[in-house]
């Protein structure tokens, strides 16, 4: 089916009380993985492309493979820009028509945040396409951006209201003491402030920096709000686990489609795992009148 906005589809998963898995997509055979693990489990899904990800091809390439590989199956799939970290980079994940995009002014100072969200959401408003922004800062390694863990700021839940009334932004992502990248042990994630941070907002809102979290911790934060979760870091090690085991066994192999597939399979099985711990397993269903 065609690529669809992520507005509807959050609102489905706040009330019904799961989430929809963000799986960040690096080539095209992660983004035949993603899809076809959600088509076989009947899920709606969320294919994430990050600053350097674009950067590697550009917004058109990975909107038409997510576009094309979308088209041919029946579960709900939004484009989504993760981490923009500019004005100019919605602009072009907007005009290459991706179906949802993030700004992140997370570093900079709350005014500054709110003053370019505001901008984003107005120039993807005329569009339909809605907007997902980061208020706190998740600690750890994002593309060429890093964050210490005495640096990390959670998302202060007042400031929370105040800046989803000024920017009329459609999710937020909170900074509960996760972190992208990998962790250095399990992360204790402060559940009180995400409650807090419920009470005060009622738009969806989304965990970044899921990869490495315990399955508990995602589940308990789904039960107390959360409707969107990321992945990125488990996926980039999953496909480099199939195609290192290839060429291992063969290392005189010289086809890409053979270790690339080994490493495509290794992600969609990955993908599964996350879409049940999710909740969003045979929820497409409920989704099939999204446009």
């Amino acid at each position: 089916m065609p690529l669809i906005s992520s507005t509807k589809l959050l609102l489905k998963a706040q009330k019904g009380g799961y989430a929809i898995g963000a799986f960040n997509a690096e080539n095209m055979e992660m983004i035949q993985a993603i899809v076809e693990a959600a088509e076989e489990l009947s899920s709606p899904v969320i294919i994430q492309t990050t600053p350097s990800t674009v950067a590697y091809a550009n917004v058109d390439m990975y909107r038409a493979m997510v576009n094309t590989v979308a088209n041919d199956v029946s579960v709900p799939v939004v484009m989504h820009l993760d981490h923009g970290k500019s004005l100019d980079l919605c602009k072009q994940a907007i005009e290459a028509q991706y179906t949802s995009v993030m700004f992140d002014g997370s570093t900079l100072s709350f005014e500054e945040n709110m003053l370019l969200t505001r901008k984003v959401v107005d120039t993807a408003k005329p569009k339909g396409i809605p907007v997902e922004a980061e208020l706190g800062t998740v600690g750890g390694k994002e593309d060429d951006h890093e964050v210490s863990d005495k640096d990390a700021l959670y998302t202060n839940p007042k400031q929370a209201k105040q800046f989803v009334d000024r920017t009329g932004v459609q999710s937020l992502a909170v900074a509960i003491g996760t972190a992208h990248g990998f962790y250095k042990q399990e992360p204790r994630l402060d559940f009180d402030r995400l409650k807090e941070i419920r009470k005060a907002i009622d738009i969806p809102l989304v965990l970044h920096g899921a990869s490495g979290v315990s399955d508990e911790s995602v589940m308990k934060s789904i039960q107390l709000g959360i409707c969107k979760v990321n992945f990125a870091t488990e996926l980039r090690v999953a496909f480099t686990k199939g195609v290192n085991k290839v060429l291992e066994e063969a290392p005189n192999i010289y086809d890409p489609k053979k270790y690339c597939a080994a490493g495509r399979a290794e992600v969609k099985k990955l993908v599964k795992e996350k879409i049940i711990i999710c909740g969003s397993k045979k929820k497409a269903q409920a989704n099939a009148f999204i446009s």
